[in-house]
Parts: structure tokens; C-alpha cells; sequence
């Protein structure tokens, strides 16, 4: 399994001990998971598996011991040839990474099951999350697979689709009254004063490891080639550097070739996009959104914790952020849907969205080979579409008055 070297501060340097922390001590910043990679692995290693999950790259995760993974087969999702879509666009060659079928689905099973795999293999009683609904639905399912008491708090007003799901698997939700950002600092205090795996806050070291897999999954699925543009939905920006960390970590043990030529495009939701805004104004620093207001809920974080690194991988990836609004996020969600036959949260409409805008801004060559990932499924958030759809009509039961209707 995976040999865990320190965690080590992502502004200092700083390494400690792989225990249960996730600021430095001496700056406060962040932790990632330094690894002592076997020298056996060879990219035959992974083709040769027949485990069709994110658990194929056991060597390249923080979980020491087989036995304490806890899956419910997410990952290894299609990396679709969009040819449908490509054409619409005018390129030459695109895929759609489809997390939308994981079976939570979204991309949030895979962050979630290392955290909480890791929280039972270091014996935490409990675990739980601050969420805009898809990580509650996945972390909620892996504790139960784990039977462990799962802890949600989350914005009140979130899709109920998302709230129901996330129940059903016996999480217990904590309805904040307030923003994600509200309730995010609630479930700080009371992870760190109960003892409880809180995800993608205490966890959040080991929590990003499983954001990487989508860097490994598509380099493999490439036949291990670079692709030249990654299109990502951005809410905290974890999963956007996790993206970059795991591309430089295959490049690290020579299964892939030089990545300086990869480009990173960022993609949000306008009426929060706080790390367009820094992008464009060519700032360092993210100012956060004090109350989002966009129909992309999984987006909707307004004070990302990631978001300074996103701007940093911006520049070291020759990347675009950019935004796109309400009624561009919806047609890119329909005309996902219309050509691929994929139907996508508005988080996923919002990369097709992004993507499209570039492309027409000639800020994407259309003959290059363009990656855009979609992160979670459109059930999940059917309401902000249902409004724009056309309405049944209803007939009789006759034959006749079908067949006129039909040409």
C-alpha cells in the first residue's frame, strides 16, 4: 500500500509525522501527503488490474493496509470520446471525464472514501463534513459501508435531492442557517472539540489524495499521454491542485512525459467566482463572496480554501479562468445532454459552459486534445432546468390523434 513519508507544508516545507493534523504549526498552512514511491511500478502495473475503481492505484494513496480501504467501487469512470460535442465546438479532439456515473455520483466518492478509509484505519469513531450536498451523499454512504456515525452540516437551503440522498444512507444532518462558509467554520470547531473526522477539514490532507485518481484515471485511459487542456469546475479549488499533484506525481515516476506543456483552465459559476475575479485582476489574493448567488449550489463557495492555489497553478500551467452565468450554465447543461447524452449537474454545465466561451475567445486551440470534466450528475439539481423544458401535453388514449402528432 501506499508508504506515507510525512506530511509536509505546502508553504514552508516544513514535514511532520503522518498523524491526525492539517495546518502547520510554525505558518498555518496547508498539509499535503508525501509519499516514498515503490520502484516497481511500472505502468504495466496498473494495465495488468482488473479492480475497476480508484483502488487500482493502491500504491499512490495514504492507506497503509488493504484491509481498512472501505469502497463502495467508485472511480475508473468513461473517459468519453465527445464527438457529438467536439464537432458542435468545432474541434478536433475532446473527451468528457463522466464522474457523473460514480455511485454517488459525483466525483465526491473519491475524496471522500480515502478520508474516511483513512479515519478507520487511524480508529476515529465518527466522521462527517461541511458540504454543498455532494460530499455529504458520498461521505454519508462510505460511513455506512463503514459503520461509522456520519455527521453533515451543510447550507439549509441545499437541492433536497442532495439532503434526501445523504440521509437515506443514515447520515445526520446539521441544516446551517446561513452559507457554505457558515457552515464549514461550525463543523471546524465542533470536528476539532469531538473528536470527529471532519472530511475535508481535519482529513483534509488525506482527503485530497482521492481528487488525484482523476489525473491518473484519464492518463491511463490516454494510454498514458498528456492531454492539452484540463477543463475543471472550481468550488474550493482542492480538486483543481489535487488534478495538477497527481498528473506531476505519475510524471514523477516516469509513467507520463513532461507536463509543462499541460494547460489548466478554471471554470465557476458568475455570482461566485472569487478566483475569476483575483485571475483577471491579475491579484495573488482571493476575496471571498459573501453571499454566492448562482444556480451552481456544488459551486457555491464563496471563501475557497484552495483558491490561491488555483491562481498559483494558473500561472505555473499557462491557464485561463473565466466564468459563466445562469442561463450559459444551463445551455451548456443542454447541450451536454443533447449531443453526449450526458446529463450533468449545473457544475458540469458550467466547465461546457466555460469551455465553449474560450473556444470562441480563441483562448482554447480547437485542434488540440481538450479534456473537460463533468463532476456529478444532473438528478441531483433537476430544478434548475425543470423550469425551461417543455411541459407534456396530455392526449387521449387514440391511435389516430397519436399518429397525426407524430412526423
Amino acid at each position: 500500500m501506499g508508504i506515507i513519508q510525512s506530511l509536509k507544508c505546502r508553504e514552508c516545507g516544513k514535514e511532520y509525522e503522518p498523524s491526525f493534523r492539517y495546518v502547520c504549526e510554525e505558518c498555518f498552512g496547508p498539509l499535503d501527503v508525501k509519499y516514498i514511491y515503490p520502484d516497481s511500478i511500472k505502468r504495466e502495473t496498473f494495465q495488468s488490474r482488473t479492480e475497476k475503481t480508484y483502488w487500482r492505484y493502491f500504491e499512490l494513496l495514504p492507506i497503509k493496509n488493504k484491509n481498512n480501504i472501505v469502497s463502495i467501487n467508485s472511480g475508473f469512470t468513461p473517459l468519453q470520446k465527445a464527438n457529438n460535442l467536439g464537432k458542435d465546438l468545432k474541434l478536433t479532439t475532446l473527451y468528457v471525464k463522466n464522474d457523473s456515473v460514480n455511485p454517488t455520483f459525483s466525483f465526491k466518492d473519491r475524496p471522500a472514501g480515502v478520508a474516511v478509509s483513512r479515519a478507520k484505519e487511524t480508529n476515529l469513531k465518527a466522521v462527517g463534513c461541511a458540504s454543498t450536498g455532494n460530499l455529504a451523499s458520498a461521505t454519508a454512504a462510505h460511513a455506512a459501508v463503514a459503520n461509522m456515525p456520519c455527521y453533515i452540516f451543510a447550507p439549509s437551503d441545499l437541492e433536497y435531492a442532495k439532503i434526501a440522498q445523504a440521509l437515506a444512507y443514515g447520515g445526520k444532518f446539521v441544516a446551517v442557517d446561513g452559507t457554505y462558509d457558515d457552515a464549514n467554520r461550525v463543523a471546524s470547531v465542533i470536528g476539532d472539540s469531538k473528536g470527529i473526522g471532519i472530511v475535508n477539514i481535519n482529513m483534509r490532507p488525506y482527503y485530497v489524495e482521492g481528487s488525484k485518481t482523476l489525473a491518473y484515471e484519464v492518463a491511463e485511459q490516454l494510454n498514458w499521454k498528456v492531454p492539452d487542456y484540463l477543463i475543471i469546475p472550481v468550488g474550493s479549488g482542492a480538486m483543481l491542485n489535487a488534478i495538477c499533484k497527481g498528473f506531476e506525481e505519475l510524471n514523477e515516476i516516469g509513467l507520463i512525459e513532461d507536463v509543462s506543456n499541460l494547460k489548466i483552465i478554471a471554470a465557476q459559476p458568475h455570482g461566485c467566482s472569487p478566483v475569476v475575479d483575483a485571475f483577471k485582476s491579475n491579484s495573488d489574493e482571493v476575496f471571498p463572496v459573501e453571499k454566492p448567488d448562482t444556480i451552481a449550489k456544488s459551486l457555491a463557495i464563496g471563501d475557497p480554501g484552495d483558491g490561491i492555489y488555483v491562481l498559483k497553478r494558473l500561472k505555473q500551467y499557462h491557464g485561463f479562468a473565466e466564468s459563466a452565468t445562469n442561463q450559459e450554465i444551463i445551455a451548456g447543461i443542454l447541450k451536454l445532454s443533447k449531443t453526449e447524452g450526458i446529463f450533468t449537474e449545473p457544475a458540469g454545465g458550467v466547465s461546457v459552459a466555460v469551455m465553449q466561451k474560450l473556444i470562441d475567445e480563441g483562448k482554447i486551440d480547437r485542434d488540440s486534445n481538450i479534456v473537460c470534466y463533468i463532476t456529478g450528475n444532473g438528478l441531483k439539481s433537476i430544478e434548475a432546468i425543470t423550469e425551461i423544458l417543455p411541459k407534456p401535453s396530455i392526449i387521449k388514449p387514440d391511435v389516430q390523434i397519436v399518429s397525426a402528432m407524430i412526423r
